[in-house]
């Protein structure tokens, strides 16, 4: 596992985070839609990264 698909994988888990306190906070679905899209995409990312896709 490379430092990069690491990162990728944290950010990814954090911004999921973030959607789950956004949504028990009420806030706009729009807000809550972006960062859930952009949390699955930095998932996704790391884990393409870890299976050597990209390399």
């Amino acid at each position: 596992m490379t430092g990069l698909s690491t990162i990728l994988i944290v950010v990814g888990l954090f911004l999921a985070g973030g959607v789950y306190s956004f949504h028990k906070q009420k806030l706009p679905k729009g807000v809550i839609v972006l960062l859930g899209i952009c949390s699955a995409l930095c998932l996704i990312a790391g884990v393409l990264r870890i299976q050597g896709i990209w390399e």
